[in-house]
């Protein structure tokens, strides 16, 4: 086995049987140094604490465990990892508790390394955890694109599970404004979970991005994983903004977390009367900071706000232009329109209005939902 003290984190990391952050902690704490740990017997890892069939689980892994095998698969799958004892491992994570003693990576190790900045204080405010519900409806859609997107142009990474629903907006709208962003998942980082999200997992990566786990290769996600993997998005961000969920939404159990690090908790109202805004209005009434737009992300952490005039979708110079989009654009910027209301309030003839609209949906900037323009 190699001797560098870090491999024996990840090799500690490898046994999924019980040995957790806490756990490594009483035994590095016992025994000085994870190597020491690693070669204690398994009578005396009862004596130090560690639940019998525990111990028995880590003995027999500790026999056919092949570390320089596991680097290699590693190595071939262009996966990283961080530890605790690591100068990259992120700061912020680094604070809570419970922090993973190894963090795999497969992307861009300098996206959640904090190694190669000068003022923690600054850069750790540029990070935000984004998440809600997998059963996203238009009003949420509509409003985590517009958020992330201004977030995202304003600098922010940002940090999401890569579940369906608002996860999955959350990331596509960082990536589609040329930002970056950090998938946590409840499985290994080779393990692409969900399915659906494949072309996804490959676009974070490719954009700059990176895919996060504290769980080894092959490990697949069950139900378990899925808390654990939450406390490592809040334990990574500044602050969680929730968009959308119901009462009993996962993502309420990433904002629990985040309260209990001192992270922000922000939540966007919705609808009275829809479920999927229970989980929300309920933050806000335990006190959870009221978000209707970045700038009230922005004003918590005394950042600037956005510029007025840019398409936040598409991260485009305004100023390429003509008058006649900008003018729709300005409109579409504070709320949808359908045709006939645009023709209204430019004035135009209606025919240069389609004409114009056609081509900002050919070009990809707008689209036309049920009816009603809106930025895309």
């Amino acid at each position: 086995m190699k001797s560098d003290q870090r491999y024996y984190y990840l090799a500690f990391s490898a046994f999924e049987e019980g040995i957790g952050p806490y756990r490594f902690k009483l035994l590095v704490e016992h025994y000085k140094t994870a190597k020491n740990a690693w070669s204690v017997p398994q009578k005396e890892l009862v004596d130090v604490g560690i639940p019998a069939n525990i111990a028995s689980k880590f003995t027999d892994f500790k026999n056919k465990f092949n570390l320089d095998s596991y680097i290699k698969e590693m190595e071939q799958m262009k996966v990283s990892f961080l530890t605790l004892e690591d100068e990259a491992y992120p700061y912020l994570l680094k604070q809570i508790s419970d922090a993973p003693i190894v963090l795999y990576i497969k992307g861009n190790l300098d996206c959640v390394g904090y190694n190669n900045f000068s003022s923690f204080a600054q850069t750790s405010k540029k990070i935000l955890a984004v998440v809600g519900t997998r059963k996203i409806t238009a009003y949420g859609r509509e409003v985590t694109e517009k958020i992330v997107g201004d977030l995202v142009t304003s600098g922010f990474t940002i940090v999401s599970g890569m579940a369906l629903g608002v996860d999955t907006v959350a990331h596509q709208t960082t990536i589609k404004n040329h930002g970056q962003t950090i998938a946590v998942l409840g499985c290994g980082v080779d393990v692409i979970y969900p399915p659906q999200n494949r072309q996804l997992y490959f676009d974070i990566i490719e954009s700059g991005g990176c895919i996060v786990s504290e769980m080894p290769l092959n490990h697949w996600a069950t139900k378990g994983t899925f808390p654990a993997r939450n406390r490592i998005i809040s334990g990574l961000s500044r602050g969680v903004l929730m968009t959308e969920g119901a009462i009993d939404s996962g993502a309420l159990i990433t904002c629990s977390y985040a309260g209990e690090q001192g992270r922000d908790v922000f939540a966007v109202p919705g609808l009275i009367t829809s479920s999927l805004s229970e989980g929300t209005l309920s933050l806000l009434k335990k006190g959870a900071k009221l978000v209707t737009g970045a700038e009230d992300i922005l004003e918590e952490f005394g950042m600037e706000k956005p510029p007025k005039n840019y398409n936040r979708y598409n991260n485009n110079n305004y100023n390429d232009y003509t008058a006649e989009e900008k003018e729709i654009i300005d409109l579409l910027q504070q709320e949808n329109l359908t045709a006939d209301d645009i023709i209204k309030n430019t004035g135009q003839k209606a025919s240069a209005v389609n004409t114009l609209l056609s081509l900002l949906e050919i070009k990809g900037y707008i689209k036309n939902c049920e009816g009603k323009y809106k930025l895309n």
